[in-house]
This record gives structure tokens, sequence and C-alpha cells, in this order.
């Protein structure tokens, strides 16, 4: 085995798939991979399953150094390349362009490239893009090495192990350490990963905006797309709840119509629907549902959240191996979606780092809410002109949601960073049910249809109490 590749992991779900992706694309293939988890609670470890990795080990007490003496102790390979979870090798040439520089053999170890993402914040940004410069360096004094990305003759490492006590900059004490025995370091800029955070986390963030659009000007790079971070490449989920008999709005079935809103996104891989009702599932699958699952009546109360019943939706996909990157959550109560809303919404969710994605109107007339002693108390400015107003957000969660499932997981739907996306279609916000959305005028009232692809909407006849509306 030439080289053992070490991933060392903790709580990497949002993460690992990417990395391990990229590196079984590498185009130099002699390798094997083994991960060293450090107690993760998420479903890191089981996406890991979805890999040939050659081995599986544990850390616990958490040091890098301890961390990656356990996995040398168990490598195969003439050369050791440390990788840490969340990097993402940004081409297939990373491996190669690592492995060139060991031809000299005084050379020690060899340090990689670290690129922000896009959404990286700007403090990290700056630190990454003027600490990893475009230009190899060769090092006999500079002690500065990074395990996040690197690569170390495994003879070198038997002889001068990492320190396995300190809790940090293992890499850089290691490194002066060579240095003091004749060793070379190599900063080799081809072999480049993108990493969310930087070496240092700290700094004024106007001022770390100002640095980061001075060097993106002189790079003539602002890092609008990591091409190994693709929308398509992700496994998105939609869910669908439905209680009980799934109803119409005039002809057309409400959960169809979920069902053909995720049917015309092109992110979306498997359609769920979650339910109560055994004919509910039969008439998901036909309707074009790729899975249907029928739940505990228990979760239907009407003291029980949706969030139950999406973790239970959750826990059955996962059961069965399905791993979701993003979930995608849909109401049946509202039949009113654009058809590009769902793909709209997940490329914001992608490209803008975000954990939870909302559709939301921009209100500008006056919001009032009650106090403890029932007294009403504006929200927003008062009556001033709108356009000194700050904006107001409305949001529908039931229209759809794009969220993670490490918080589905944990019964819970909206992550701490949220984001919204402006919706302009005035019936978006109409939710129909248990039948209360056809009390009103046929104006309002409409039926969704789509035709050869197309969505047209079209008034139908319903009566009310009073009258008949056209």
């Amino acid at each position: 085995m030439k080289i053992s590749i070490i991933i060392r992991t903790h709580n990497e779900e949002r993460w690992i798939a990417s990395c391990l992706r990229a590196v079984f694309a590498q185009n130099f293939q002699d390798f094997e991979v083994i991960i060293v988890d450090n107690e993760s609670t998420d479903a890191t470890l089981a996406r890991v399953e979805q890999f040939p990795v050659a081995k599986v080990l544990s850390c616990t007490d958490y040091l890098p150094g301890k961390s990656l003496n356990i996995g040398i102790n168990e490598a195969w390979g003439e050369f050791i390349a440390c990788l840490s979870g969340h990097c993402i090798p940004v081409n297939n040439y990373w491996l190669e362009n690592l492995i060139k520089n060991f031809d000299d053999l005084e050379v020690a170890g060899v340090y990689g490239r670290q690129e922000p993402l896009s959404f990286t914040p700007s403090g990290d940004k700056r630190d990454l893009m003027i600490v990893f410069g475009p230009e190899r360096r060769v090092q006999r004094k500079d002690s500065f090495f990074h395990n996040a990305n690197s690569m170390i003759r495994k003879e070198v490492l038997d002889k001068h192990p990492f320190d396995p006590k300190v809790t940090n900059i293992e890499d850089r004490l290691w490194a002066k350490e060579v240095l003091s025995h004749d060793y070379k370091i190599i900063y080799e800029p081809e072999a480049s990963v993108y990493h969310y955070h930087g070496i240092h986390q700290d700094g004024n963030e106007e001022r770390c905006r100002n640095v980061v659009r001075i060097l993106e000007e002189l790079d003539n790079k602002t890092y609008e797309l990591n091409h190994l971070m693709q929308v398509r490449d992700l496994n998105i989920v939609a869910m669908i709840p439905l209680k009980g008999e799934c109803g119409k709005l005039g002809d057309v079935s409400l959960l169809e119509c979920a069902i053909n809103s995720t049917r015309h996104s092109k992110y979306i891989q498997k359609t769920v629907v979650s339910t109560d009702n055994r004919n509910t599932v039969d008439m998901a699958l036909n309707m074009g549902a790729d899975l249907a699952f029928l739940r505990d009546e228990s979760l239907s109360q009407e003291y029980v959240g949706l969030e139950k019943v999406y973790n239970f939706t959750l826990q059955q996909l996962e059961n069965d191996k399905i791993l979701p990157d993003l979930v995608v959550l849909l109401e049946v109560t509202y039949p009113f979606r654009d058809q590009d809303l769902i793909d709209k919404m997940i490329d914001k969710f992608v490209f803008q780092g975000l954990d939870t994605v909302l559709p939301a109107r921009i209100e500008a007339n006056s919001i009032w809410k009650t106090d403890k002693d029932g007294n009403l108390q504006p929200l927003d400015e008062g009556l001033v002109p709108r356009q000194y107003k700050k904006p107001i957000y409305v949001s529908y969660k039931g229209l759809c949601c794009v969220t993670r499932p490490e918080f589905i997981r944990n019964e819970e739907i909206i992550g701490p960073k949220i984001g919204f996306l402006k919706i302009n279609n005035p019936y978006a916000g109409l939710e129909f049910r248990d039948g209360r959305g056809l009390n009103i005028p046929a104006a309002l009232l409409l039926a969704r249809q789509f035709d050869k692809g197309k969505l047209t909407i079209q008034p139908h006849t319903v009566r009310t109490n009073k009258n008949d509306y056209q």
C-alpha cells in the first residue's frame, strides 16, 4: 500500500460524504482510508459505511496527536495522508500532487492549500487566503505545518510521532522536531482542499470583509461556486406528512399537488409520504411518491407537533440506509407552490451555507400582538410611511421548508442560521385546512393543475354556506 489516508471525524455528518466522495475519485488510487472517529453522535459513521473505507477506529478523550497516532499505528501505507473530515479535495489530482514531492528524500512532510467556501465567514476566509497562497515553498526553518491537509513519510513518523498529549498545534510541534533533524517541509498549493473554517477564528468582521475584498480582487477569484459542493451531489429527500383522508380543492387532490411539486424539482431524489391512513399509503405511491410510511395514530393527536412526525419519518429512512443530506418539508394544505420554488430554496440553502430556508413575504402593514395582560402591542415601528420601516418577514413553513436532518433528529425543524426566500405569488400563502379555506370568495379560490409540465391556475365553482361563487 502506497498511501494510508487518515481522516479524523467528530460529528461531520454534513461534510463527510462530500469528503469521501472526493477522496475516492482521485486519479491516484493506491491508497487505503482509515477513519478515526471521536465519539460522533450524529450520522457521520452511517455515511462512512456507504464508502469502501479500510478501517473505522475510535478515539475517546480526543487530542489531535493522539487521534492521528491511533490511525498511524493501524496504517499499511508508506506515506500517511492526514485529512480533516470537513475538508474536501478540490480536484482529482489532490493526492498525486502531495506525493510527487517525496522524490526528494530530504522531504519529511508536505502540507497543501486550504481554500474557503463561498459562505465561509469573512475572518476565516481572510486567514485562509493570506496563509495558503499560490506559490510553492520549501521550508528548512519555518515550522508552519497543518494536518487538516498533509502527507508525511511513515518512516519519519515511526521515529518522530505526534505528541499525544498536546491540545493543539501538534503539527507545528512535529514540524519543528523534524526540521531540527535536517529534514525539509514543503508547502504544495496544487494539493488543495476546501475548508469551511480558518486557522484563526477571530477578528473584526468589517475589517475582515475589507481585507477579503482586496485579496479577492488581487486573485481575481471570488469563490462563488465550489464544484465539489454541487447541489446535484446531495441526497435531497422531500417529506410530506398527512393525517387522515386527503382533501381536494375542486377536483384536484391536495396530496397530488404536493407530490407533483417535488417531481418538478431537479434536485429532489426521493419523495416520502408519512400518513396514519392505510388507503393513503397506496394512493401516495400511485401518485408518484417513492416511499410511503404508515405511522402510529398516536403521532396524529392534536397535541403532537409535526416535528415528531418528521423525526419518525427520518428514522424510517435511516433504518433503510437512506441518509438525506437535506430535507424538504411540504404540507398538503398549501397547494399553490410555484414550480421553481423548491429548487430556488435549495440553491439559496447550499450556496449561502444556511441551516434552514423558509419562503416568506415582506409585510409593510402594521402587525400587532397581545402582551401578557391582553393589551395589543405593535411589532413594527407603528404608523409610519412604509419606506421608513424595517422589513417584517411572514414565513410559510408549510409551503416549503429546507432544513438539515440533524435538527429533525433532535425533534426540531429550524436551525440557528435562517434564510428567507421572498415569494411574489399572491396565492402562495393560501392554506386549505379542514375545509375552512373553502369559505372565501371564488376570486381567491384556485385549483392547481399541470398541463405539459406547466403550472396553470383555474377557478372552480365552490358552494359556501350562503352563495355559489364562480
